[in-house]
């Protein structure tokens, strides 16, 4: 039993490394920009934007050419921004196919889905494309779609369309004609190919499918047979895809140091959007934001904010990222930023019928921010005990969690004993009789022991200074009144003395 068809869909995105820097700067899209790439002596724009095009600016232009047009702005080419983006959108790419090779080179972006088989899933190839662009429109990314049977000709009918018709589909045996008219500058020639076809006279894939293979292979070579072949749509290709991981990060260099907070939460809003948009792709929330600022000097400056639940609020995470930072302001100018996030399961609580409507958690959020930055990040979460017998040490503070655990059924309820700790411990006088108490004096009142248990020794952290050592008695009291008195009493071993530690109710 044979398998499904083979079917191509080949995403391709120009001028990417204005689109990879335009897509976290929402506000100059609108405007002609341009990136300039080499040292700073040497620049040339290497990437440009439509509303630039326009306006006659074109590629290898110089900085003092791009200073002759109007209102233009001029961005330097980043690397890890263009990383980033590529990695968005092989994310996305694998969405709809888990079999996704990756193609880019120059300014442009360019993958090859697989998605043979995939109709019962996205529905017929055209469907499928206008789903595939929408999802890519999201992460600020202009790019078109062309499907065929065959990997080569989907590849140069992507690179033939514009962003006024960006999708095309080629049935199967279609592909000759559908290639055609397609100028030669689609199969990427070398300098010494493009120059022998412009001497003969060859300039669209059509003339080129039409010469004699054997004639077109004695004069080139092997290169020329693939030439023949990718121009009538026959070549075979090996398919190699890759297998991104998927990580939940975002890089921005900015164009000048930045020291307000107000400035420095608009570029991360922009970078939160995008990881939203990434995460409820892959239906997940964010549990937590590291943000990593580089200062200017070369040091870095990272942050780590994680709510009570994952959420995929935007207005929440910018809230708690402007307490958080407003709290621990960076010491210097801010040169780039990289925001990663670790995703989360989205979250719901089941209501009953008659409890009590329960807070919001983003709110609870934002409010436990805020008390934090007045009274410390040390004080405020919940309590948790603390694994050791030494005083006045009994717990610690913890942010709060919520268990991803199914909740266990509750144990039944017995009643106990409730012990009050007294903080600080109350000085006592105690006599003692074959080393063990009989009586003692409590906030003036004098108690004859009716029984005692211990003593129990307990003692740690003799590699410190804070060395120490008790003796722990649990006692059944009577004062002179016939008042009853449940006790615990601790004698301290190392500097010697009695303290009144807890009462037993």
């Amino acid at each position: 039993m044979s398998g499904p068809a083979e079917l191509y869909a080949c995403l391709y995105a120009t001028e990417f490394p204005a689109q990879a820097l335009l897509r976290l700067r929402p506000g100059s899209r609108g405007h002609a920009c341009v990136v300039m790439d080499g040292d700073p002596a040497l620049e040339m724009v290497c990437s440009l934007n439509r509303k630039a095009r326009e306006l006659g600016v074109e590629h290898g232009m110089t900085k003092v050419e791009v200073d002759t047009f109007a209102a233009v702005t001029v961005f330097a080419r980043s690397c890890a921004g263009e990383d980033a983006a590529k990695q968005a959108l092989l994310e996305c790419a694998g969405c709809f196919s888990p079999r996704v090779e990756m193609l880019s080179a120059g300014s442009a972006f360019q993958c090859v889905i697989d998605i043979a088989g995939t109709s019962l899933l996205f529905g017929p190839p055209l469907a499928l494309a206008h789903n595939l662009l929408a999802r890519v429109l999201t992460l600020g990314i202009e790019a078109v779609v062309a499907m065929s049977s065959n990997f080569h000709t989907a590849i140069a009918l992507a690179k033939g369309l514009s962003w006024r018709d960006p999708v095309q589909v080629v049935a199967e045996g279609e592909e000759a004609a559908a290639l055609a008219s397609l100028p030669l500058a689609v199969l990427d020639l070398d300098e010494e190919q493009a120059e022998t076809f412009m001497l003969w006279g060859i300039r669209t894939l059509g003339m080129l499918a039409v010469l004699p293979e054997k004639d077109l292979i004695a004069r080139m070579g092997q290169a020329g047979k693939r030439l023949s072949q990718r121009a009538r749509g026959e070549r075979s290709h090996l398919f190699q895809p890759v297998e991104p991981q998927f990580t939940l990060a975002e890089r921005m260099e900015l164009d000048s140091p930045v020291e307000l907070l107000d400035s420095l939460l608009f570029v991360a809003g922009a970078m939160l959007e995008q990881l939203i948009v990434r995460a409820k792709a892959r239906i997940v929330a964010l549990a937590s934001v590291t943000v990593t600022l580089q200062l200017d000097g070369g040091a870095t400056y990272a942050r780590t904010v994680r709510p009570a639940l994952p959420a995929n609020d935007k207005q929440l995470w910018i809230k708690l990222l402007h307490l958080d930072l407003e709290a621990h302001p960076p010491p210097a100018a801010v040169l780039a930023v990289a925001m990663d996030a670790e995703p989360g399961t989205t979250s719901k609580v089941q209501l009953g019928l008659f409890s009590p409507q329960l807070p919001e958690a983003s709110r609870l959020d934002v409010t436990l921010a805020r008390i934090r930055a007045i009274v410390g990040e040390a004080n405020v979460g919940r309590a948790v005990l603390v694994d050791t017998h030494a005083p006045d040490d009994g717990f610690r503070m913890e942010s709060f969690a919520v268990p991803v655990d199914n909740a266990e059924t509750a144990a039944p309820v017995h009643l106990r004993g409730a012990v009050r700790q007294l903080r600080p411990a109350e000085n006592i006088t105690v006599t003692l009789n074959a080393r063990r108490p009989v009586r003692f004096s409590f906030r003036g009142q004098r108690y004859t022991v009716d029984r005692a248990y211990g003593p129990w020794l307990a003692g740690g952290d003799w590699w410190q200074p804070s060395l120490w050592g008790s003796e722990q008695w649990d006692l059944v009291a009577r004062a002179v009144d016939g008042t009853l008195l449940c006790c615990c009493a601790v004698r301290d071993l190392m500097h010697g003395g009695w303290q009144m530690a807890a009462l037993y109710d």
